[in-house]
């Protein structure tokens, strides 16, 4: 499973792709907001950090306008992927960009029959939101299952790439039912990383190297 960093921090993404982890990057206009600098330079600069997808999301509600915005997206490096949310016109705009060889990521769905749709529009991916679902007494990971088995049964192409996960849980769930991305915030990637049994294993490695280096000296 592909890992992307859910950010537009560029100082993060520089620091978890350092680490050769980091696959792709998905934003939206809330993170993009947060940063300074002008965002099609910030994209293009995370672009080529990451050299793998980056999604940057469309802000207009109409077919026109998600049209128009999308291959100003498309234009700002090879590297974007136009995102845009799962509503008429949005499907609409998914067909008529990836009709044109532009790669397109369907945001914010929510249940199975939505990313039917996203697929049969071509989308390249679909982003089901499942801590949004959790927040809201709903199993976020079931749809997940429900969209993988869907996708298998009819060889769709579109990747499965699960938002919104908010705990290290989240991820390993998708993995295990065969999701093709997880993105995720720079603090929950880091908390793939913790176990106490590494702190505590790695702290008496040292300790028992040290007393051994004091024999000997």
């Amino acid at each position: 499973m592909k890992l992307f960093v859910d950010s537009g921090n560029i100082k993060d993404i520089e620091t978890l792709a350092a680490i050769g982890i980091i696959d792709g990057v998905t934003t939206n206009p809330t993170l993009l907001a947060r940063e300074p600098g002008d965002y099609r330079e910030n994209l293009k600069k995370i672009c080529e950090i990451v050299k793998g997808p980056v999604s940057g999301e469309v802000t207009s509600t109409d077919f026109a306008g998600m049209l128009q915005q999308g291959h100003d997206i498309a234009k700002i490096h090879q590297h974007m992927i136009v995102k845009v949310p799962l509503t008429r016109d949005g499907i609409r705009a998914c067909k008529a960009l990836s009709g044109e060889g532009i790669r397109v990521n369907v945001t914010l769905c929510f249940s199975a029959a939505q990313a039917l749709l996203a697929a049969k529009a071509g989308a390249t991916f679909v982003s089901p939101f499942v801590g949004r679902l959790d927040d809201v007494a709903t199993n976020g990971m079931e749809l997940i299952r429900e969209i993988v088995d869907i996708y298998d049964n009819y060889d769709f192409t579109t990747d499965v790439l699960v938002a919104s996960c908010r705990h290290p849980i989240h991820v390993v769930e998708a993995a295990r039912m065969g999701a093709d991305i997880a993105t995720c915030p720079p603090a929950v990637i880091d908390q793939l990383f913790n176990h106490p049994l590494t702190s505590i294993g790695l702290e008496k490695f040292l300790k028992d190297w040290e007393k051994a280096q004091a024999v000997k000296a």
